[in-house]
């Protein structure tokens, strides 16, 4: 059975358009696994890209993070400093009062003697010893020893203890006050 050229014609054109769908087909296959290779690629590169930038963004925010815990520090310190300038401020001032009006009790021998008289008595009741010494000014003396001398017995009384108390007379505290 001989064909005819026609159908050989006609043969050779299914055969020629069977191979071009099969190409064509093997080329759609290769565009979409090329496209979908593609999209994967550009995923994995936008994540790296993505995770990058949040690093980046990250490695900021704890970098002004740590700048705000500094800043907050210093403005802390100041702060504190600042208080502290204030105190010492106001314990200069209220020790500048104090010698001042002190200075002026020692002038009032009746004021100066009541208050020694309580400072005496304080400082016994405050360190609670079997035996203390008292320094004072050279020109206190008699008038601490009038002190003493009255704290003794009241604090034996508050306390049923008993002291013995001296006068430092070898050093004496400054004259000025």
């Amino acid at each position: 059975m001989a064909l005819s050229d026609a159908d050989v014609q006609k043969q050779i054109k299914h055969m020629m358009a069977f191979i071009e769908q099969e190409a064509n087909e093997k080329a759609e296959e290769i565009d979409a696994k090329a496209e979908e290779e593609f999209n994967i690629e550009k995923g994995r590169l936008v994540q790296t890209q993505r995770l990058k930038i949040m690093e980046y963004y990250e490695k900021k925010e704890k970098q002004i993070e740590q700048q705000k815990k500094i800043q907050m520090s210093n403005m802390m310190n100041q702060a504190r400093l600042k208080v502290l300038r204030a105190r010492d401020d106001l314990v200069t001032d209220l020790l500048n009062e104090a010698k001042q009006r002190l200075g002026k009790v020692v002038k009032d021998t009746t004021r100066y003697q009541v208050l020694l008289d309580g400072l005496v008595l304080q400082g016994l009741y405050q360190l609670l010893e079997p035996r203390m010494i008292v320094c004072c000014r050279k020109q206190d003396f008699p008038l601490v020893k009038a002190a003493v001398q009255k704290a003794i017995p009241m604090y034996k009384i508050a306390t049923n203890k008993d002291v013995d108390v001296q006068i430092d007379q070898e050093v004496y505290l400054p004259e000025e006050i």
